[in-house]
């Protein structure tokens, strides 16, 4: 009988440190904020379509022309299944809000040569990081 209690509060106590690690893992976890001074939203798209695939375009002025960190906020957008993000990192040249479309151009053709690197993550999650517009 002793034997079954010791058995059974050596088990709680790995499940209950196991819970423990886990809520300290997840609420650990560094977020957007971590790219702070490093850029400046312009803009934004979402479609409103939340049974196909959902469409998010981005406009980013770049403070920090790191694409190290350009690549990691990329990463760090949101993404659904079957659908696509693309961000757009904008040199210190454009100040103001971008009117973004949800189709290729994606703005206005005026505004092309200032894109310094463009994040496309596909509907299969399959990334394409590049300098400047994309082809």
């Amino acid at each position: 009988m002793k034997s079954s209690k010791l058995i059974f509060w050596i088990i709680a106590l790995l499940v209950a440190g196991l819970l423990v690690y886990i809520a300290l893992d997840s609420l650990s976890q560094p977020g957007i904020e971590r790219f702070k001074g490093k850029y400046e939203e312009l803009s934004s798209f979402r479609n409103e379509n939340n049974t196909g695939p959902v469409v998010r375009i981005y406009a980013i002025k770049a403070l920090d022309q790191n694409k190290e960190w350009m690549r990691e906020y990329g990463d760090a957008m949101p993404h659904t299944k079957y659908g696509r993000t693309v961000v757009f990192f904008f040199s210190n040249e454009i100040d103001h809000e971008i009117k973004l479309s949800p189709t290729d151009p994606y703005f206005t053709k005026e505004k092309q040569p200032h894109v310094i690197a463009t994040y496309q993550k596909s509907p299969m999650g399959d990334v394409s990081f590049t300098d400047g517009y994309p082809k």
